[in-house]
C-alpha cells in the first residue's frame, strides 16, 4: 500500500480541481427547494438505464451551472460515488489548462475508488513517463484500463465543470471525446456530468457525436417560473441572514422589494448572489447599499424597453442581452461605491490603482496573493490592499495576505475586457495589460534579489534535481518570482509586442538566459523552454533556441550542468557561450574537438527503444511521424522535438508510417499483420485494418485521403476504405512477398513490387490488373509513379532502376546499373530526374516529355547519398558512421534520418 502511495504521488495533480479542494469550500450548493426538477431529472439519468455516458449542462455565464455542479459532486460524494471532479478555472494555474486533468482524476480515482488504486499504481510504474504522455494514453493507461477491472456495476460519476473554461480549444475538444469514451466500459457504468458555456469548439465536437452517446440540456430552455422561483428562494435566504446580522426588521426588505430584485436579476443567480455580497459588506449600512443597487432598476427597465424593440437582434441575443446589461451594472455599482468617499485627485489615483490590480488579477496566468501582486506588480502592498478592500463583492479576497485573491466568477473578467459594456475608468486593455506584466516579470527577475547563478547554493554542479530539497527551492524562489520564470514569453506573446535588438527582453536574455535555464529546471519546467524561447527570432533568441535543443535532456536532470556542460560543449561561435563566458567560472575547457558553429542537427529525437524503419513528414511540415521495431509510432514536433504522442497498438515491429494528405491521420503497417489508423491529433487508433496473413511492409493513402492501400508478404495488396476500415477490395497475382506499393497521382492506378521480380499495375476502382511490367532480374525493392502518372520507375537488388508506361508495360527502359542493391527511387518534382539512395539519374530527352510535371513544382533543397547530405546537388555535410544507412525523409530544407539505435536526428540546413 505505501509503494502504491508513493507511486501516485509521483502523479502530477491540480490541487483545486475537486469541488471540494480548500480553494472551493466557501462556494455554494442549491439551496433546498431550488433547481428540484433540474437535480432530479440529473439523479434519475445517473441512477437509471439510460445509455447515454455525458450530461452535458450548457448555459449563459451567471446562470448557476456551477453551483449545480458542486451540488452534484456533493450529493454523490455523499454516497461514495463520486470518482472525481475537476473544476476549470481560466486564469487558475493548473485548472486553468487540461494538462493536468488525466492526472488529476486518475489520482482522485484511487482514492475514491479503493479497488483500481493497485491498477492505477501498477501503471504507472510500468509507464514512468506517463504523466508527459498524451492525453489520450493517460486516460487509457490511468482511467479506462483500471475502471475496466471492476467488477460491480456502479454507477460513479465524474463531474467536469466550466470546461469552457479551459484556455486550449484543441484540449478541450480531446477531453471531450476521451470522457465520451466511458461508453466503451462494459462492468461498470461511468457517468460524467459536464457544464459548459455554449461555445463552438464544445458546441462542435459534441456535434459530431452520436445522440446516444450524450444527453444535452440548456439552463435557458428551462422555464421561466422555475428559475424566477429559485432566484426569489436564495435572496430570501441571503436578505434573510443579512437581516438577522444587521439589526433588520424580521421582513426586511420585504416582498415587493425581493420581487424588483428578481427582476434585476434577469434570471442570472451571479447577479443575485453579488446584490447580497455588497448589500452585507455595507455593515451597518445594508439599506444604502440596497437603495443604490435599486436605483438602477429604472434604467434596466429602459434598456429591456430598447432591447425588445430591436427587429434585428436574434433570439439568442436578444435572450442574453438584458441579463448582461443588468449584471454589468450591479458591478459597476460594485466599482464606484468606494470612490464616493475620495476627493478628485484622489479618485484619480484610485482609478489607476484599481485599473493596474484588477487588470493583473484577471489576466495573470495563474491566481496570485495579494501579497504576491504587490511584489509582481512593483507596488507598495498597502496599496493592493486598499484597492482590493471594497471589492469583496466581486472579489474572493481572503484575510490573510498569502492567500489567492480569485474572482467570484469569470463574467467579471469578460465585463473588464470589454470596452462596450464596462466604464472607461475601469476598462482593462488586454494587450497593454499583457506587455506591462511581462515588463514586471523581467524587472523581478533581474532585480539584485532576483535570479542568480546556483540560486539555491547548491555548490556541487553535480547535484540531481531529483537530489534538491523542496523547501530549498520554495524559499529561493518565491511564488511571483517562479511565477515570472514561468510566464513571462507567454505574457510577451499576448501584448503581440514585437521584439526587437537591444530592448529589454534581449537585455534580460544576454544577462540572465542561464540563469533563467536553472530556475526552470528547478521548478520543473524545462520541459517549457523550448517552447518558450523558440518564439523569438533575432539572432541572440535563434542561437538560445539551438542552445536549448541540444542541452534540454541535460538541463532537465542537472540543473547547473547548464553552466558546465552546456557552455564547454556549445559551439565556439555561439552567441549564448560568449555572453556567459565571463561570467561563468570555467572548470572545464574542450582543448580539441569543439565545433565552430551549430551544425546541421536541429535536434536529436530519443524515445524509440528499437530500430526506426520509417520516418515521414507531415505534409505542412510541423510533425514527424517515426515508425520502429519497438511496436510503436511516434509523433514529434519539429519546432521543439518533443513527443506530442506515442501510438501504441500494434503487437509487433512497425515498418511503415504515412500521414494522410490533409494531415489529420496517420497509418502505419506493422509486423502483426494490421494496419492502423490513427488521428493526428489525438492519438486515437481510429480502425484497425485486419486481413493480411503476414507481415506488413508498406502502406499509403490515396490522394483525396478515401483509401489507404497496404502490401504484404502475404503477397497481397489490400485497399481499404479510411472512413470506415472497410476492405474495398484484395489485389490478388503477385508469387512472393510484396515490398512497396504506391497510388498514382490522381488515385486512379495502383502499383506494388515484389520479390516475385515484378511491378504490377492495377486499377483502383475495380481491382483489376491493368498491366505486369516484368524484366527484373531479381526482387524489385521500390516503385513509383511520374508526377503525372503516365510513367512507372522500379528499383530492384538487380542494381537496376528500369522505367515503364503505367498505361501498357512497353518499352521498358534500363538507366543505369549500379555496383549494390538499389533500396529507394523517386521522381524529381520536375519529372526530369530519378533520385535514388546512389544517386540521381538524369532520364533520357525521350521520356521527360512522357514524365514532365506541373511548372509550379520545385526542386527540393537537399538529399542524402551515401555518407553525405546534398544542398542544391553539391556535397555539404558530411554524416558521421552512426548516421549513414539510416531510413530519410526530406521535406524542402529538412531532413529527418532514422536509425537503428533508435534515435531520430533531425537536421535544419
Amino acid at each position: 500500500h505505501r509503494h502504491a502511495q508513493d507511486l501516485l504521488g509521483q502523479l502530477p495533480h491540480a490541487a483545486d480541481a475537486p469541488f471540494n479542494s480548500y480553494a472551493r469550500q466557501h462556494e455554494p450548493t442549491c439551496l433546498a427547494d431550488t433547481r428540484v426538477d433540474l437535480l432530479n431529472e440529473i439523479h434519475g439519468w445517473t441512477e437509471g438505464q439510460d445509455k447515454r455516458c455525458i450530461f452535458w449542462l450548457r448555459g449563459l455565464a451567471g446562470t448557476g451551472k456551477s453551483t449545480i455542479a458542486r451540488t452534484v459532486a456533493r450529493r454523490y460524494d455523499d454516497k461514495q460515488r463520486l470518482a472525481a471532479s475537476f473544476f476549470f478555472s481560466r486564469g487558475g494555474g493548473d485548472v486553468g489548462h487540461a494538462a493536468k486533468f488525466v492526472t488529476s482524476i486518475a489520482v482522485q480515482l484511487a482514492h475514491s475508488v479503493p479497488v483500481v488504486r493497485q491498477h492505477i499504481s501498477d501503471a504507472v510504474e510500468k509507464r514512468r513517463g506517463i504523466a508527459s504522455q498524451s492525453l489520450r494514453d493517460q486516460w487509457q493507461h490511468l482511467v479506462l484500463a483500471p475502471l475496466s477491472k471492476l467488477r460491480e456495476p456502479g454507477p460513479y460519476v465524474v463531474v467536469v465543470d466550466a470546461l469552457d473554461e479551459c484556455d486550449n480549444d484543441d484540449d478541450v475538444q480531446i477531453v471531450v471525446q476521451l470522457l465520451a469514451e466511458a461508453r466503451s466500459l462494459e462492468r461498470v457504468r461511468l457517468r460524467v456530468f459536464l457544464t459548459s458555456r455554449p461555445e463552438l469548439p464544445i458546441r462542435h465536437v459534441f456535434g459530431q457525436m452520436e445522440d446516444a452517446d450524450h444527453k444535452d440540456v440548456a439552463l435557458h430552455d428551462i422555464s421561466p417560473l422555475i428559475v424566477r422561483h429559485d432566484i426569489a428562494t436564495f435572496l430570501k435566504h441571503q436578505l434573510k441572514m443579512i437581516a438577522r446580522d444587521y439589526d433588520q426588521a424580521d421582513d426586511w426588505p420585504g416582498a415587493e422589494v425581493i420581487e424588483l430584485l428578481v427582476q434585476n436579476a434577469s434570471g442570472l443567480f451571479i447577479w443575485a448572489a453579488t446584490a447580497c455580497r455588497f448589500i452585507r459588506e455595507g455593515g451597518q449600512f445594508v439599506a444604502d447599499r440596497l437603495r443604490a443597487i435599486l436605483k438602477d432598476s429604472s434604467l434596466a427597465d429602459h434598456l429591456s424597453k430598447d432591447s425588445s424593440s430591436s427587429d434585428n437582434s436574434s433570439t439568442d441575443d436578444r435572450l442574453e442581452v438584458l441579463p448582461k446589461k443588468r449584471l454589468d451594472n450591479i458591478y459597476l455599482t460594485v466599482l464606484k461605491s468606494p470612490v464616493r468617499k475620495y476627493r478628485k485627485k484622489e479618485r484619480k489615483k484610485w482609478y489607476r490603482l484599481i485599473k493596474e490590480t484588477l487588470g493583473a488579477i484577471i489576466l495573470l496566468l495563474s491566481p496570485f496573493s495579494a501579497s504576491s501582486i504587490a511584489k509582481l506588480l512593483l507596488v507598495p502592498a498597502d496599496d493592493v490592499h486598499r484597492t482590493l478592500g471594497g471589492l469583496h463583492s466581486i472579489l474572493d479576497v481572503p484575510k490573510d495576505p498569502l492567500r489567492l485573491v480569485r474572482l467570484h466568477h469569470p463574467s467579471f473578467r469578460d465585463f473588464l475586457l470589454d470596452k462596450k459594456r464596462c466604464d472607461d475608468n475601469f476598462w482593462v486593455d488586454e494587450k497593454t495589460t499583457h506587455e506591462r506584466l511581462a515588463s514586471c516579470c523581467l524587472d523581478l527577475m533581474s532585480a539584485p534579489n532576483g535570479l542568480r547563478q546556483d540560486i539555491c547554493d547548491l555548490s556541487e554542479p553535480g547535484v540531481l534535481r531529483s537530489e534538491i530539497d523542496e523547501s530549498r527551492v520554495a524559499a529561493r524562489l518565491p511564488p511571483e518570482l517562479q511565477y515570472a520564470c514561468r510566464y513571462w514569453v507567454d505574457h510577451l506573446e499576448r501584448s503581440q509586442r514585437s521584439i526587437e535588438d537591444e530592448d529589454a527582453t534581449h537585455h534580460f536574455l544576454q544577462r540572465h538566459l542561464l540563469h533563467w535555464l536553472e530556475a526552470m529546471s528547478l521548478i520543473n519546467e524545462t520541459s517549457l523552454c523550448v517552447r518558450l524561447v523558440a518564439s523569438f527570432i533575432v539572432k541572440f533568441l535563434h542561437d538560445a533556441h539551438r542552445f536549448v535543443l541540444r542541452f534540454v535532456s541535460t538541463l532537465a536532470d542537472a540543473p547547473l550542468q547548464i553552466y558546465l556542460s552546456g557552455l564547454a560543449f556549445s559551439p565556439e561561435a555561439s552567441i549564448v557561450r560568449r555572453a556567459f563566458n565571463e561570467q561563468v567560472r570555467q572548470e572545464v575547457r574542450v582543448v580539441l574537438g569543439r565545433d565552430a558553429e551549430w551544425d546541421a542537427c536541429h535536434s536529436v529525437l530519443e524515445g524509440h527503444s528499437g530500430w526506426v524503419k520509417a520516418v515521414v513528414f507531415s505534409p505542412d511540415s510541423q510533425l514527424v511521424a517515426s515508425a520502429s521495431d519497438d511496436s510503436t509510432v511516434r509523433v514529434w514536433e519539429t519546432a521543439t522535438g518533443r513527443c506530442r504522442s506515442v501510438l501504441k497498438g500494434h503487437s509487433r515491429g512497425v515498418n511503415a508510417v504515412v500521414f494522410s494528405p490533409n494531415g489529420k491521420l496517420v497509418a502505419s503497417a506493422s509486423d502483426d499483420s494490421t494496419v492502423r489508423v490513427w488521428e493526428t491529433a489525438t492519438g486515437r487508433c481510429r480502425s484497425v485494418l485486419k486481413g493480411h496473413s503476414d507481415e506488413v511492409k508498406a502502406v499509403m493513402f490515396s490522394p483525396d485521403g478515401q483509401l489507404v492501400v497496404s502490401a504484404s508478404w502475404d503477397g497481397t495488396v489490400r485497399v481499404w476504405e479510411t472512413a470506415t476500415g472497410q476492405r474495398r477490395s484484395v489485389l490478388k497475382g503477385h508469387s512472393d512477398w510484396v515490398k512497396a506499393v504506391v497510388f498514382s497521382p490522381d488515385g486512379q492506378l495502383v502499383a506494388s513490387s515484389s520479390y516475385d521480380r515484378t511491378v504490377r499495375v492495377w486499377e483502383t476502382a475495380t481491382g483489376q490488373r491493368r498491366s505486369v511490367l516484368e524484366g527484373h532480374l531479381y526482387g524489385v525493392n521500390a516503385v513509383v509513379f511520374s508526377p503525372n502518372g503516365k510513367l512507372v520507375a522500379s528499383a530492384s537488388d538487380d542494381r537496376t532502376v528500369r522505367v515503364w508506361e503505367a498505361a501498357t508495360g512497353q518499352y521498358p527502359s534500363v538507366l543505369k546499373e549500379h555496383l549494390e542493391e538499389v533500396r529507394t527511387v523517386v521522381f524529381s518534382p520536375d519529372g526530369q530526374t530519378l533520385r535514388t539512395d546512389k544517386g540521381d539519374i538524369p532520364l533520357p530527352s525521350g521520356l521527360i516529355a512522357a514524365s514532365t510535371a506541373l511548372p509550379t513544382q520545385n526542386t527540393p533543397y537537399a538529399k542524402v547519398e551515401s555518407q553525405w547530405v546534398l544542398r542544391q546537388d553539391r556535397r555539404f555535410l558530411w554524416l558521421p558512421p552512426e548516421y549513414r544507412g539510416c531510413i530519410t525523409k526530406v521535406y524542402k530544407h529538412m531532413i529527418c534520418l532514422g536509425c537503428k539505435s533508435g534515435r531520430i536526428a533531425l537536421l535544419c540546413l
